[in-house]
């Protein structure tokens, strides 16, 4: 028995596919939003705050294996509902959502290791979801895209271990954002600039002391075409360090708009 903890976007529609497929069998843990898996028979719908509950439901039906997709927003905790174990444990929580959607995941795993509960990789099931290193599109970088790419690698890079950023924007050599908490969709509605069009690139690639297993930069159509309002050329990935959602429509949509997809 598998544990599925699933958030928002698309990607753990996409798990769910694939595990039904080959009959294995799950159990969801819906922390989305919406509840959007509320009419599968295997969820469950739990907040964050219900850790005892979370905890006897996995250990219940015997789930030694973990797997995390999907967005985990950052909760109103003012407002949680809180068992015994989650008032025990949302201290660590509640410190960790300082850093980001991203570290509150991270403690999760850590919580549940100590319980002997293992987390493995989001894309276990889903590997053809990652793309390998090339172009994807029919335009290629050109020498300037090529020059705001290299810029953007090393931005990424000297950001400190601590900070959780996956993307930057880069236009004509110069720093236009580095994502921030709110994520990659808010960075790139302030690189709207009206006089520039194809100009730019977005590059996501992980942080050293990201969980691998849980917080791969991932992308769809969705970021294609923000990146597309927001003026820029294309975006760059790092080789089987991603989650690539919808491909088909991706590529086309980046063949249509004369926009590149990279990866590094």
């Amino acid at each position: 028995m598998i544990g599925l903890i699933f958030g928002d976007t698309n990607f753990p529609t996409e798990i769910l596919k694939k595990i039904k497929k080959k009959k294995f069998k799950y159990l969801i843990i819906d922390l989305s939003k919406s509840k959007k898996f509320k009419k599968d028979k295997n969820s469950y719908s739990i907040s964050i705050g219900q850790f005892g509950k979370i905890i006897n439901i996995l250990k219940k039906n015997k789930c030694k294996k973990v797997l995390f997709a999907g967005k985990v927003t950052k909760p109103n905790f003012s407002k949680f509902k809180l068992d015994l174990k989650g008032i025990y444990y949302i201290p660590r929580i509640i410190k960790a959502s300082k850093l980001g959607d991203a570290a509150i995941l991270k403690e999760i795993i850590k919580i549940l290791s100590q319980l002997s509960i293992k987390t493995i990789s989001s894309i276990s099931f889903n590997p053809e979801l990652s793309l390998k290193r090339g172009n994807y599109s029919k335009i290629i970088p050109s020498k300037e895209d090529k020059r705001d790419i290299v810029k953007a690698i090393k931005t990424l890079n000297k950001l400190s271990n601590f900070n959780y950023s996956q993307g930057t924007v880069v236009r004509n050599k110069k720093i236009i954002a580095i994502e921030g908490k709110d994520g990659t969709e808010k960075m790139l509605k302030k690189c709207k600039r009206k006089k520039f069009s194809n100009v730019g690139v977005l590059v996501k690639f992980p942080k050293k002391k990201q969980d691998l297993r849980v917080d791969l930069p991932t992308v769809g159509l969705k970021t294609l075409k923000q990146c597309k309002i927001a003026g820029l050329k294309g975006i760059v990935l790092k080789s089987k360090y991603n989650v690539f959602l919808e491909r088909n429509k991706c590529i086309n949509f980046a063949n249509k708009n004369r926009m590149f997809i990279k990866v590094k």
